[in-house]
C-alpha cells in the first residue's frame, strides 16, 4: 500500500458482536418489535442526506429520522476528543428516537468515532467507509485510487486501511480538502471559488493516474459534476451512498426488521442549528420537499 499521508487516529477494528455488519451474524430476535421503527442517520452538517436520498429510494417504505449537526459543522479539522463527544451525543439523541438500526453518514465520525458509537449503541451501527472502500475496489482498473477527504479522515489513514484490507496491491493517494465542507455549506456549488479550491486540492491526486477517485465526505457529491470535469473522463468518481444504502437492506432483510406497514414513510429532520438557506440546500440535495425540520438542542 501507498499513502501520501499519516496519522495515529483510532480506526475501529475490532466489532462486538451485536454491533457489527450483518454478514455472518445470526439475526437478533430482540429486534423484531423494532420493524416500524425509524432509521437513524447523522451527519455534521446537510451533507449525510446524500445517504438519506439513497436510502428513500432503495427502502421506500422505511421511516427516517436525521441529525445534522449545522451548528458545530465542520468536523473534520476539530480534535479527535470533540468529534468523539459530538457524535455519541448525537448517537445518545437519535436511540432515544427508539431508532432500529444507526447509520453513521458522516465520514469524519465514521474514521474516528465509530467503535465509541458501536460500543454505545444496542441496535447495529453501519458506517460509509468500508461501503465506500468496497466500491472503489471493484470500481479501480490500474490499482491506483485517490482518496478525498476532511483533514480527520485523511490523517486517520481509515480509507487506506480498509482499501488495503480488501486489496494489498492497490496504491492509495490522499489529499485533505478542508474548504469543500463549508463551501458546500453555504450552498457554493459552482462558484468560483469553490473551482479554484477544487483546481488546487485535486491537482496532485490527479498527476499520480488514478482512475478512481473516492468522495471521502458525503458533503462532496453536491459538487461531483465540478469534481469531474476537473479530473476527467477516465477517473470514476466513487461516493458511498448507493453502497450504504444496499448495506442497509441487506442488514434489514437478514434481521427481518423491514417496515410491514405499508404506510407513507414518516421523515423527520433534526438539526443543531437552522442556518441560511438550510431548506434550499437541503430540498436540492434530497430532490424533494424537506416536510418536517425541527431544530433540536443536544
Amino acid at each position: 500500500m501507498d499513502t501520501r499521508t499519516a496519522g495515529n487516529f483510532p480506526y475501529p477494528m475490532g466489532r462486538k458482536k451485536s454491533m457489527t455488519f450483518w454478514r455472518g451474524y445470526e439475526k437478533d430476535e430482540t429486534m423484531n418489535d423494532k420493524t416500524e421503527q425509524a432509521i437513524g442517520v447523522f451527519d455534521s452538517g446537510i451533507g449525510g442526506l446524500t445517504v438519506v436520498r439513497a436510502l428513500m429510494e432503495r427502502l421506500p417504505f422505511e421511516n427516517i429520522v436525521y441529525f445534522g449537526d449545522t451548528a458545530r459543522v465542520p468536523y473534520g479539522v476539530k480534535s479527535v476528543e470533540t468529534i468523539n463527544r459530538y457524535a455519541l451525543q448525537i448517537a445518545e439523541f437519535l436511540l432515544k428516537k427508539d431508532v432500529k438500526l444507526l447509520i453513521v453518514a458522516c465520514n469524519t465520525m465514521a474514521a474516528v468515532a465509530c467503535q465509541a458509537i458501536r460500543d454505545l449503541s444496542p441496535v447495529p451501527v453501519l458506517e460509509v467507509i468500508g461501503a465506500g472502500a468496497a466500491s472503489a475496489v471493484g470500481a479501480t482498473q490500474n490499482k491506483i485510487i485517490g482518496v478525498i477527504g476532511t483533514p480527520a479522515t485523511i490523517n486517520s489513514n481509515a480509507y487506506a486501511r480498509a482499501i488495503s484490507l480488501l486489496d494489498h496491491d492497490v496504491r492509495i493517494f490522499s489529499q485533505a480538502c478542508p474548504l469543500f465542507v463549508p463551501l458546500v455549506e453555504e450552498g457554493w456549488f459552482e462558484h468560483e471559488a469553490t473551482r479554484l479550491a477544487a483546481l488546487e486540492y485535486l491537482k496532485p491526486v490527479k498527476a499520480e493516474g488514478i482512475d478512481t477517485l473516492v468522495l471521502g465526505c458525503t458533503h462532496y457529491p453536491l459538487i461531483k459534476p465540478l469534481i469531474a470535469e476537473i479530473v476527467g473522463p477516465q477517473v470514476r468518481l466513487i461516493d458511498s451512498a448507493e453502497a450504504m444504502a444496499e448495506e442497509a437492506a441487506g442488514l434489514i432483510n437478514a434481521r427481518q426488521l423491514g417496515n410491514p406497514s405499508g404506510r407513507s414513510p414518516d421523515y423527520l429532520f433534526c438539526v443543531s442549528d437552522v442556518p441560511y438557506r438550510f431548506q434550499t440546500i437541503g430540498e436540492r440535495f434530497l430532490g424533494r420537499t424537506l416536510a418536517r425540520v425541527e431544530m433540536v438542542r443536544l
